[in-house]
């Protein structure tokens, strides 16, 4: 059942250097979009004063249950379903929400569900951090990602390379404030924000 993610190996690190500066000492952290669950074990791992809620669609919640079995933390929950698409979230209330490599993949309207579903269980001053490939209108997308987009096109043409003032359109909409914007390997980017009081 435990399935593997070559870029994993790559981004784990970068992510927890940025991870490592801006979540908070204590408290809950929910993942949206966990994968195979590699990222869960490896983030509980690395800061185990924060509790770690990994989440996704149905199919994917074996995997992210066999990598926490063969790690037996105690602060990596039980996986639990979360749609963007549909359904309701299981979580009410977390300090921080991480979505790494899910914007570009799910519909335009599961990231509006994502933006409108941080906000709500946020409190004043959690944190909504996201990794993945953007585009900006100020300046051309890399090659490496017109190819990437591509080929998320032609595997489901609602998936895509987002444009970046879109999605922080949406945050700010929700009443997210953007905090940090930093280049990461492979021509991905960490963006985070924090909810306003």
């Amino acid at each position: 059942m435990k399935q593997y993610s070559a870029p994993f190996e790559r981004n784990r690190e970068p992510i927890a250097r940025v991870l490592g500066e801006i979540l908070p000492s204590t408290g809950s952290v929910l993942e949206i979009g966990s994968g195979t669950g590699q990222h869960a074990l490896w983030f509980a791992s690395r800061f185990p004063e924060l509790n770690w809620h990994p989440t996704d669609r149905a199919g994917a919640l074996s995997s992210i249950q066999a990598w926490r079995d063969e790690a037996d933390l105690d602060n990596l929950s039980a996986p639990v379903e979360l749609d963007l698409l549909r359904g309701p979230w299981p979580v009410t209330r977390a300090d921080a929400v991480v979505c790494i490599n899910t914007i570009h993949i799910v519909a335009w309207a599961g990231v509006e569900r994502l933006f409108a579903g941080a906000s709500r269980i946020l409190p004043p001053g959690g944190l909504l951090y996201v990794y993945g490939p953007y585009r900006y209108a100020h300046r051309p997308l890399e090659s490496s990602n017109e190819d990437f987009d591509r080929w998320l096109k032609d595997r489901d043409p609602e998936s895509g390379i987002r444009d970046f003032e879109a999605v922080d359109a949406l945050a700010r909409d929700v009443g997210l404030e953007l905090e940090g914007d930093r280049a990461m390997p492979a021509n991905n980017r960490s963006i985070w924000w924090r909810k306003l009081s």
